[in-house]
């Protein structure tokens, strides 16, 4: 977190673009508190004009001082990222980071979130309820427990924290594995169990059906394999969920876990609903990620509209690795799950990659990522510091602590209140 985050209280940081705001900067200690006296302002948009070629000179602005802040009325003439400095350009007392945004950006909140991970149930280290907490610990808005071939640790997790008040949304999920099939998929929030129903007779029926059906297929490609996969993910729009393509580049086995050629024809045409374009991958394979983002921006350079996610695939909490490394942005008009699945199919979503030690890295929408830069250096640290105690308190209150629940309560809204302190209203 930047200092001048932690010196002074600006808001709001998210204003509409086309508008005049008033920005307020309140210092939080003495030792910053100088902004008051005779200030100054400077605007600078960080991408100038609209049809300018040459950078627009910075805007000179008069503050005002109300109380103990100062307030400064500031143009936002388009979409993009501005510095507002208070004093002396080259001597600046306070520096504020803030960013326009039209109309259809502007309306959407941000949400982070995680789409794929393990618990003890299948091959992770901990509980479902574990993760949870867990999670929100990191700063998770929403998540799914998505256990191989088990639908219901997802459950188990969100029956744990049944009338808790807490602010993570837990959403069921499982990784599917159709038989015979090298394609990992994960269905995230849909209503029931695809991997329960490849015991049902009607599964081969209705693949096959699907496989007859197919137009134009290549004539060395297996029928069976591309069409359980339209099935599976056909499954998971019924429900209500969203179907993930998982980790298209994992090099496992002496080779890439899905044929490129079956790879092609997916990424061609596109049964699933997003791409797992940032993965869950170990230091000595970030490759993998690597080959995931050129090949999506080369799909993206022929025409084609890629709804993307990213996931930590983690396997343990507490691992030292996966965990909070990797995961999802969703920009939606709330955490409810159809808002969340509607806005990544339309493209409201960007990959996350945070590793230790790193600046974290957004991929997706060029437009999505400049804003998400933003958020991931002057928004989510005050978000996800706000999440630590709530997490820390959820795993007390599955460990028995008979006090968490009511303190629960007293953290219950702090994520919200402070989007809506960061938010300029209307």
């Amino acid at each position: 977190m930047h200092n001048d985050n932690r010196y002074f209280d600006v808001y709001p940081k998210i204003v509409r673009a086309g508008h005049e705001t008033t920005i307020t900067i309140r210092p939080l200690f003495d030792h910053v508190r100088a902004i008051t006296a005779d200030p100054m302002a400077i605007l600078y948009a960080t991408g100038g004009g609209e049809t300018q070629t040459t950078q627009a000179p910075p805007v000179t602005l008069e503050p005002v001082v109300v109380d103990d802040a100062i307030q400064v009325r500031c143009p936002f003439e388009r979409e993009q990222e501005y510095t507002l400095l208070l004093g002396n350009s080259e001597r600046p007392l306070a520096e504020a980071r803030l960013y326009a945004l039209d109309d259809d950006l502007f309306a959407r909140r941000l949400f982070k979130g995680d789409l794929h991970m393990h618990s003890f149930r299948s091959d992770g280290k901990e509980s479902p309820a574990y993760v949870a907490g867990a999670g929100r610990r990191i700063g998770l808005d929403f998540m799914a427990i998505t256990d191989h071939r088990r639908y219901a640790p997802s459950l188990e997790a969100i029956h744990a924290f049944d009338g808790v008040p807490i602010d993570l949304r837990l959403y069921p999920g499982e990784e599917v594995h159709p038989p015979g099939n090298p394609v990992h998929i994960i269905n995230f929030g849909g209503s029931f169990s695809v991997n329960d129903l490849f015991v049902e007779e009607a599964y081969q029926r209705e693949v096959q059906a699907i496989a007859d059906r197919l137009i134009e297929f290549p004539p060395d490609m297996d029928r069976y394999t591309y069409a359980s996969c339209v099935w599976c993910y056909d499954k998971i729009r019924a429900g209500g969920g969203l179907g993930l393509f998982c980790h298209p580049y994992w090099y496992t086995r002496h080779r890439y876990d899905v044929p490129e050629a079956l790879m092609t024809l997916l990424l061609d045409r596109q049964p699933y609903d997003a791409l797992e374009l940032i993965g869950g991958y170990h230091p000595h394979e970030i490759e993998s990620n690597l080959l995931q983002v050129a090949r999506y921006h080369e799909e993206r350079a022929r025409g084609k509209i890629i709804p993307i996610v990213g996931v930590s695939d983690a396997h343990g909490c507490e691992t030292g690795e996966l965990f909070g490394w990797y995961y999802t942005l969703v920009f939606a008009p709330s955490p409810d799950l159809p808002d969340l699945v509607e806005s990544v199919k339309a493209l409201y979503s960007v990959a996350v990659e945070a590793l230790p030690g790193q600046t974290p890295r957004a991929h997706g929408p060029f437009r999505l990522v400049k804003y998400a830069q933003y958020l991931l250096r002057e928004v989510l640290p005050q978000h996800d510091a706000l999440c630590v105690e709530e997490g820390r308190l959820m795993l007390a209150h599955i460990a028995g602590d008979p006090a968490a629940i009511d303190l629960l309560r007293t953290y219950q809204g702090r994520t919200t209140a402070l989007y809506d302190h960061l938010w300029a209203s209307g």
